[in-house]
């Protein structure tokens, strides 16, 4: 598969696409001195070669009330039975990431919570489901590291 190359014009769109995905084309255009045209057709191929894809919204879970992160470890019964474990987790929406992982967990769940009642009714939930052996939990005490860009500028650096 051949690998699709960025040059220095798509990382700057990149790095504002990133910072904030409703930036107007022309915004951007203006800030890199190029056409809106220009934006237009970059940002394009980018979505068509799988770069991009879609846009997201970053939302305040703390100003809703949900300012309570714990991280769940989850052992199974049986291997086999991740998938499933996984479709159930999804219907809890409190568990906001699922990782199926190898090494001492085989699914690794982030949770957001109102406060540890709410955790705990979460937690309680997820080792309710059917293959869940037992959980192991984490309390998030602070997010420390949460940068979309510094992954991406260590690729164009090497590239």
């Amino acid at each position: 598969m051949k690998k699709f190359v960025l040059d220095e014009i798509d990382h700057q769109i990149l790095d504002v696409l990133i910072e904030n995905a409703r930036t107007p084309f022309t915004d951007i255009a203006k800030k890199l001195l190029v056409s809106a045209g220009t934006i237009h057709v970059r940002v394009k191929k980018m979505e068509d070669e799988g770069i991009i894809e879609g846009s997201t919204l970053t939302l305040n879970y703390e100003k809703m009330g949900y300012s309570f992160i714990a991280h769940v470890g989850i052992f199974l019964e049986k291997t086999f039975m991740t998938q499933k474990v996984i479709e159930e987790l999804r219907k809890i929406p409190n568990v906001t990431v699922a990782y199926v992982t190898a090494g001492k967990y085989n699914i690794f769940c982030k949770v957001r919570a109102k406060d540890t009642s709410n955790a705990k009714d979460v937690i309680y939930m997820i080792d309710d489901i059917e293959g869940v052996s037992r959980t192991e939990t984490m309390i998030s005490l602070e997010e420390s590291i949460n940068d979309k860009k510094r992954m991406m500028h260590a690729i164009f650096k090497e590239m």
